[in-house]
Formats: C-alpha cells, structure tokens, sequence
C-alpha cells in the first residue's frame, strides 16, 4: 500500500499556495481588511443594528476573493469541465480543505460562511442530475456567474432531523389557466435568504407524515408573494444569515417543480457525502491548526523561568489530540478515495457509515482541539486576539449540523448492527 499523495496533489497545493500569496494575502492586507479576520473579526462582520446580518462590506469582499479565484481558475476545482472546472476528486478535494483549514483564520478559507477559494457547488450538480433542460439552461449558468443564489429550505421549525414528518403542504392549484401549486410552511436556518433569488423549498406533495416518498422540491423566487422572513435567529457564531421563513399562500407553477414529484428527499441527499468528507477534512485542519499553534506557544512560554512544554499536564492532552488527528487523516483520506472508486448510488450503501465516522469526529475534535487549545495559551487563548474562540464557536455548530452527530452515530450503527446497507439482513 503506497500512503503519500499524488505528485500531481502535491503540485497543486503548492501552486494554491502560491496564488494565496499572490493574491489573496494582499487583499486581505489592504484597506483594513484585517479587521474581519483580528480580534475585530465579529464586530466588523456583523451588522448588529440590522439584524445580525453579515456586512454587504463583508459580503463583497468574500465575493472579491471569489473572483479572483475564478479567473485563476481554481474556484470551480471540483466541477466537471464542462463547467468550467478540473473533475476534482472527493480525495483531492479532502486534502485541499484540511490544507487550508491548517493554515488558520483567513480569506482563503472561512466556513462560517461556507466560503474557500477552491468552493462547493452542490447546486450545479443537483441541477444537472434532476433539473429540467430549461433549468438547465437558467440556473447552471446563472449559479456559476453568481446573478443567481438558490438556499435551502428542509427544517421546519418543529422538524429537523425528523424532515420526513415536515408541515409543509403544497397542493395542485390552477390559476389564470396555468397548472401549477399553493404551498403554506415555514422553514427554518433558510441560510442565505437575504440574498438569495430562489428557496429550493421542500414540501409534501402526497403521503403521509414519516414517508420517504411523498416529498417534493420547488424553486420558489424568493420575491413571491407570501414569502415572508419571520426572523433571524442569532446565533453562537455571529454574523447571522439563517432566518425563519414562512411561506403562505403561495403560488408557484409546475414549471418550478426540480426533479420527479414526491422524490423530492433524493434532492435533499444528493451531495451530502460529498459534502460531510470535505467539512470533516474541513475540521480536522482547524483542529491540527490548534494542536500544532499550542505546540509552538507552550515551548515559548517560560512561567516560573521553565517552558509550559515541559509539563506533562500539558504535553499529554496534546499527544492525545495529536494521534487523534493522525488516525483520523488515514480514515478520511481512505474513505474519499473510496468514494472516488464508485458510483454516487453505491457510497450510500457501501460507505455512508464511514463518511459518518469521519464527519461527527471531526467535528468532535476540533471542538476539544480549540478548548484544548485555549486552555494552554491561558487568558490570552480565551481572547479575541487568538483564532480559537473563533473556530470553537463555527466548528460547534457542525455537531449539530449536515446531520447532528446522534443521527450520525445511528447511521454508523445501521451499518454495523446490519439494519442498513451492504450488511442488511
């Protein structure tokens, strides 16, 4: 078994790493743009007078970064070429994100607001596998040159791990001779809604509460009468963009409808191995980030004339976090190039427990890395003036999150028990 990275990865990171320097570092230097990134970094994010929402200031510069990344060619890495980008795989997407989450705080790559030079496009993808042509055709190409923004609207407030039971109704309804359908919910954490122009809005188009089948997906405009944003929810890691919406009354035509009715949940699940192996890598980065900053501080602090490093009351948390991180680094790095070795309809039969694995303890880890982490640089940890704070407060909402730990944990034990795939009985 042969365990190192391809060459051509290895040039590649070099070659992003490069660009950041070139590129991306200045911009983050220049007009004061540090303060979203110092110990201003929640302040000078957040419009608290406005409702928590992110400053457009904030907003534009995120998508400034984005451009340059697009014209360097390297934002759509992971798309198919037929769009614009390189194939990339799930194993060269994973070591791209654990590499530039080890490097800290930055523009290259802030996942509080799902933003990385090298970006996600699950929508593309979703569009191409169960869009229509004519949505093809309007929403690829508008995604990719950001005119159009689509958000997510799955959880209810009363609903969220539990979506097969969701509220939402939409109904056939005909209106000035068009077929089409009335919908009345309301969804929550609808991300990105303040700027976004379609909600892909789930609602049960038939069945019962429970049902896997029965689920569907509109493109809702997010300027549609009824559509209404209730409220933002503030949260442990400002600023905020995750509202509660509610939809009443509202009419969409049958044209809106993406992907076959009442299989709307194959949708919702479409990227999200995809999607957990990179957050993983994602969180194991900030965590080897902690870990390896924790090093560097506790063999320079001298109290009572001695390095911190010399203790084994801090030596001993650190090695266990450390040997955490390497064996989780071979579990991630050999479940994507699995991933990469099978169609998308067999990951979930064959390797959904173990990108489960990956994902909540990664998430799990990063936590305790950053705790860790604070408690080693002392009163200066627990400050703004250090990043950990900072990746405590994102990383904790991971556990929560792309589906909480407990239901990935009750995937894990699907697969193990034999209640679920390629070991059912």
């Amino acid at each position: 078994m042969d365990f190192s990275l391809p060459a051509e990865l290895v040039a590649y990171l070099g070659e992003l790493d490069a660009f950041i320097d070139r590129e991306i570092k200045p911009l983050q230097a220049q007009d004061d743009n540090e303060r979203f990134f110092d110990h201003r970094r929640e302040w000078a994010r957040t419009d608290f007078d406005g409702g928590g929402l992110p400053r457009p200031e904030w907003e534009a510069l995120l998508a400034e970064a984005k451009r340059r990344a697009d014209r360097a060619g390297h934002l759509r890495f992971a798309l198919p070429r037929e769009y614009g980008g390189q194939d990339g795989s799930n194993l060269w997407m994973a070591v791209i994100r654990e590499h530039f989450a080890a490097k800290g705080l930055g523009l290259h790559n802030d996942l509080q607001n799902e933003h990385s030079i090298v970006a996600n496009y699950p929508f593309v993808l979703i569009f191409r596998d169960f869009g229509t042509p004519a949505q093809q055709a309007e929403f690829i190409n508008g995604t990719l040159e950001a005119r159009l923004r689509i958000t997510f609207g799955l959880t209810e407030p009363e609903h969220g791990s539990d979506a097969t039971h969701m509220e939402s109704r939409a109904v056939p309804e005909v209106r000035n001779g068009v077929a089409g359908y009335r919908i009345n919910g309301q969804k929550m954490w609808t991300t990105g809604m303040h700027t976004a122009s379609h909600c892909a809005l789930f609602a049960r188009t038939s069945g019962n509460d429970g049902d896997a089948g029965g689920i569907s997906c509109f493109l809702v405009p997010a300027d549609s009468p009824g559509v209404k944003i209730e409220e933002y929810l503030w949260t442990f890691n400002m600023p905020t963009d995750h509202p509660r919406v509610s939809f009443t009354d509202v009419w969409v035509p049958e044209t809106t409808l993406l992907g076959p009715l009442g299989r709307g949940l194959a949708i919702a699940q479409h990227f999200v191995h995809e999607n957990r192996i990179r957050q993983a890598a994602s969180s194991l980065g900030a965590a080897s980030y902690c870990v390896a900053q924790s090093v560097e501080y506790a063999r320079q602090r001298k109290p009572f004339g001695r390095p911190l490093a010399e203790n084994q009351a801090i030596q001993f948390p650190l090695v266990e976090l450390a040997t955490q991180c390497e064996m989780l680094r071979l579990l991630i790095r050999k479940t994507a190039w699995e991933m990469d070795q099978m169609p998308k309809p067999e990951v979930e039969k064959r390797l959904s427990d173990k990108v489960s694995m990956c994902n909540y303890w990664a998430n799990r880890l990063c936590c305790e890395a950053s705790d860790r982490a604070m408690q080693v640089h002392g009163g200066i940890g627990y400050s703004r003036h250090k990043p950990f704070e900072h990746i405590y407060r994102h990383h904790r909402r991971y556990r929560i999150t792309e589906g909480s730990e407990e239901i990935q944990m009750r995937k894990v034990a699907g697969h193990l028990f034999g209640f679920m795939g390629a070991n059912k009985r």
